[in-house]
Parts: structure tokens; C-alpha cells; sequence
């Protein structure tokens, strides 16, 4: 007679997302850098014109007003914004603050746009406050110095920020503590403390509010 085997069923239960809304107010200094439209051609033209693009060709004169517009990111409906996946990023990497592994965190934490950039479609969410052109001094991965010209807000705030995230894995006050973790100690784009070339200059850092409540509405429930 054939022995049956038993065979063990695997129960696969519905995602329990929920997303909580947080209002940002920026403590410090936020500087964007976008991949440009123009460095997009510049690489693109290079590739194209394989063993040719090593000669020698004359340096053009710097715009620093135009780069100043092209390293902003600005979404299809005209407003400026930041890469909504550099909150997710950084909540990502606040986890190893805590202990908690962060390969589980990306499959538990997501940003919702507010829209998406009009050249390259990064998804963004919406930057309130007024920019301003900055010129700083910069190394170059060759050593050499160079001259940057970005986009920053010394006021910003963002509201609201609206994270999408697996309420069987973080409850609310957590996904909460981990957005104040990063307004304090990991930040946001350019010159962030937790910059993977260096250890920044203390920007992109933030405060939430504690007077907003934080509302959370069910998905896939």
C-alpha cells in the first residue's frame, strides 16, 4: 500500500496596510540634487559615440543659474519636490539604529508621491517653502575641486508626508519614532548626516509635529 504523506498547508493572509499622514517641518538647511536632463544627454551622447567621446573637447562656459534649475526637481504640475523614496530610504536605514533588519523594512515601508518629476518621472512628494541658488565649493571623485550650484530651503516643511506602511510588521508609534529617528539623526538629501561619501554638513534634518494627528487609513483589509 502507498504511504500518504502529509503535507503541510500554507496560510497566506491579506495585506494589512495602513498609512499614516505626518506633517514635516525642516530644522535644518534641505539640498536637492537631481540627475539632469542635461548630464542625462551629456552620458547618453558619450555612450553613443563610443571610442570618440575620449578626445579632447573645448570646456564650455558654466551657467550656474541653469544649473541651479536643472538639479531641482520639479513634477508635471510645476511644483519642486524631493525623491519620495528618500524618506523611504532613510527609514530603511534608520532600522539599523534599532536593530531591526532592514531587508524586512523595504518590504514593509513605502512613501506615497505627491507626483512625478516632469524629465526623469522620479516619483516626488511636494516641497512647501521658497528655494534658493547656492554655489559651494565641492570635491570631485578625482580629487579635484569644483563649483556646484543647487537648489535649498533654509525653511521647508512637507504636509503631508504619507507613509504606506505593513501594520502586521511596525504599529503606528513605531513607523512614528523611525520618521523622528530620521529627522534626527539619519536626514535627506544633499549634505545629509548619513551621506554615503561623507558625513555631511548637517542637512535635510527635521522635526514632526507633535500637534498633528496622525491618521491612518486601512488597505487591503
Amino acid at each position: 500500500m502507498e504511504k500518504k504523506e502529509d503535507k503541510a498547508r500554507i496560510e497566506i493572509t491579506a495585506p494589512n496596510m495602513g498609512i499614516a499622514l505626518f506633517k514635516i517641518i525642516g530644522t535644518s538647511p534641505l539640498m536637492i540634487s537631481s540627475f539632469t536632463e542635461k548630464a542625462i544627454n551629456k552620458m547618453r551622447a558619450a555612450q553613443e559615440a563610443g571610442s570618440r567621446a575620449k578626445s579632447k573637447k573645448a570646456r564650455e562656459a558654466r551657467d550656474f543659474e541653469k544649473d541651479y534649475r536643472d538639479a531641482m526637481h520639479v513634477s508635471t504640475d510645476g511644483w519642486p519636490g524631493i525623491a519620495a523614496g528618500a524618506f523611504r530610504t532613510g527609514m530603511v536605514d534608520a532600522c539599523r539604529l534599532v536593530g531591526y533588519p532592514m531587508t524586512r523594512a523595504k518590504l514593509a515601508i513605502f512613501i506615497e508621491a505627491d507626483g512625478l518629476d516632469s524629465v526623469v518621472k522620479t516619483p516626488l512628494v511636494r516641497i512647501i517653502g521658497t528655494p534658493e541658488m547656492v554655489i559651494r565649493a565641492e570635491r570631485n571623485d578625482d580629487g579635484s575641486m569644483d563649483l556646484r550650484s543647487r537648489p535649498s530651503w533654509t525653511t521647508w516643511m512637507i504636509n503631508p508626508l504619507r507613509v504606506r506602511f505593513d501594520q502586521d510588521m511596525f504599529s503606528i508609534s513605531a513607523i512614528t519614532n523611525l520618521l523622528l529617528r530620521v529627522g534626527l539623526q539619519v536626514g535627506v538629501g544633499e549634505g545629509r548626516p548619513n551621506s554615503k561619501n561623507s558625513t555631511g554638513i548637517g542637512y535635510g534634518l527635521f522635526s514632526v509635529d507633535p500637534e498633528v494627528d496622525v491618521e491612518i487609513r486601512q488597505q487591503y483589509k
